[in-house]
């Protein structure tokens, strides 16, 4: 019998949870919502949400993984052995391969535009016109699509010791750190106070019902939640950790992240007198902007480009993981094989998403290119779905006693704080993820008219 690979450390794991939560969604997705939805008083709404909604929802999938030792397909036929819950690991691997698809397009645009940002004369273009033009060239866009699934494959095929663990003890710390050089750099700017106090400082008279539910789906979907990826990530823990403790890191980690995000972005805005409510295009047009307006901008933008593209790898790490490792069960055996097959087949799968910004951009279903509409499938469907049958199965379908020794196992968590825990998962979470639900579905538009 082939032994499952494990984190060496508490340190290791929480460190690479938190890469999968840290990603697009607090660094590239967060700060435009953020300009988009009211500034400071959305913020304030994300906060609370991440901490009603993520934290329950990130120790659900916690005990599921680490309850049964095993990988997502395999965690729940092992907990609800004859049912036909293993179809819930198996919804979370496919909604993982169409995720890892079009995310690694992302990806491979940040690697386009690093390499680009080494250029003399990278600060002498139309930001808004390179953009567009980069996007749309078939072949830069897929050299540098296919660049980041080969480095996504690489580590993913070392296994969790020798390849994500390692990978992420560099890259996290790393994260931070630029962030820290970032952010002192920003505040330093003339103006920069005003995009703090835009961040920082709530003002309710611009949140409206539809900004409290973007909030609610920024929250939900920022910590990795509902796609099992992190029932696989805790089978790697042991059974004397933390659950508790762990998420807590994690969820403390995302929000830290969420501040530094926008206390680099925000700053810089405002002091150049730019729209915050810039949308999507913020990095990629409205950043090179600002930088170019400060002394030894492209050095920083450089800089910035690589904590996005680590941030964003750590991520990608944990969507191939989870597809591996329900054909290898989390062992060591054929891992590389397996890792390079569907790591190549997901670039493969990825290249209509990558094409439909140029040649294929007139391909459209529903009124969507290739690339929004996965985006909207796997954003406003599968994730919910999944999330919303998680909490089904840890509130009514695992084991009430082993679930608390599960869940106070390693911790000294009370039997009250458990009881509170589980009142969340049974009746708060799926309430609120089905309103999210009909929202992003457009049933509330219809039934106001």
């Amino acid at each position: 019998m082939n032994q499952q690979d494990q984190w060496t450390s508490k340190l290791a794991f929480i460190l690479a949870a938190a890469g999968s939560a840290i990603g697009l969604g607090a660094i590239w997705k967060f700060p435009y919502v953020v300009g988009t939805s009211g500034g400071g008083a959305f913020f304030l709404i994300f906060l609370l949400f991440t901490f009603l909604v993520g934290f329950p929802l990130l120790m659900a999938e916690f005990v599921i993984g680490r309850g049964a030792q095993k990988e997502a397909v395999s965690a729940y036929r092992t907990l609800a052995p004859g049912s036909a819950w293993p179809w819930l690991g198996r919804m979370g691997v496919a909604t993982a391969f169409i995720l890892l698809s079009f995310y690694s397009v992302i990806g491979g645009w940040i690697v386009l535009y690093l390499g680009k940002s080494f250029s003399g004369d990278f600060f002498k273009n139309d930001f808004g016109a390179m953009f567009g033009e980069s996007i749309s060239s078939p072949w830069p866009v897929l050299i540098s699509q296919f660049i980041f699934m080969v480095i996504t494959i690489f580590v993913v095929s070392r296994g969790i010791k020798n390849g994500i663990e390692k990978a992420n003890q560099i890259m996290m710390p790393a994260l931070f750190v630029l962030f820290v050089v970032l952010i002192v750099r920003s505040l330093t700017l003339d103006n920069a106070m005003e995009g703090v106090k835009f961040f920082l400082l709530p003002d309710f008279s611009e949140i409206g019902g539809d900004d409290i539910l973007f909030a609610l789906g920024q929250s939900f979907f920022s910590l990795s939640v509902g796609i099992s990826v992190m029932v696989t990530y805790s089978s790697y823990l042991g059974k004397n950790e933390s659950l508790t403790k762990s998420a807590t890191t994690i969820v403390l980690l995302n929000v830290l992240i969420s501040l530094l995000a926008g206390l680099a972005i925000f700053p810089g805005v405002f002091s150049l007198g730019l729209e915050p409510a810039e949308g999507p295009g913020l990095l990629f047009v409205v950043l090179p902007a600002v930088f170019d307006q400060i002394v030894f901008g492209q050095f920083f933008f450089i800089i910035f480009l690589a904590l996005f593209l680590f941030a964003t790898l750590t991520s990608a790490f944990s969507m191939l993981e989870i597809i591996v490792a329900s054909i290898t069960k989390g062992t060591l055996t054929n891992r590389a094989k397996w890792s390079w097959i569907i790591g190549l087949l997901i670039f493969a799968a990825g290249i209509p998403s990558a094409l439909s910004m140029g040649v294929l951009s007139d391909v459209t279903l529903f009124g969507k290119t290739i690339f929004d509409l996965l985006d909207y499938l796997v954003s406003n469907i599968l994730l919910p779905l999944g999330a919303l049958f998680i909490a089904l199965f840890v509130g009514y379908r695992y084991p009430k006693d082993l679930l608390l020794q599960e869940f106070k196992s390693g911790s000294s968590v009370t039997v009250k704080g458990f009881a509170l825990w589980l009142m969340l998962v049974r009746y708060i979470v799926p309430v609120i993820i089905f309103i999210v639900f009909l929202n992003t579905l457009g049933v509330f538009k219809m039934i106001t008219g």
